[in-house]
């Protein structure tokens, strides 16, 4: 008797990083609320644009960077003040790697 096959569908938004997002668009895009949002900006992870929160704009890389710790903090159980530490080490990982650096 054959298994059946199953087959996942990934779905997903492509967004340029330097396309802009509002506040609503990145809690909907990352599945999070404002305050968590609010919270990294308090941290140093994300740096949006405008005063007025209700008038914030983050940059795509922005995207990257909160999709790093949902997943830091949801797979791995990792606070904040670390998330933001591997955030940046990740980076810069990935800056060295691009100058032809280990």
């Amino acid at each position: 008797m054959r298994e059946k096959e199953s087959m996942d569908i990934l779905i997903g938004e492509i967004v340029e990083e330097e396309a802009t997002l509002t506040l609503a668009e990145l809690c909907r895009v990352c599945g999070v609320q404002k305050e968590w949002v609010r919270c990294l900006v308090e941290e140093g992870v994300l740096e949006p644009r405008g005063r007025d929160e209700e008038k914030w704009s983050f940059p795509g890389i922005s995207l990257r960077r909160a999709r790093i710790v949902v997943r830091l903090q949801r797979d791995l159980g990792i606070d904040l003040p670390g998330a933001a530490l591997a955030v940046e080490l990740i980076e810069e990982i990935r800056y060295l790697r691009g100058r032809g650096g280990t």
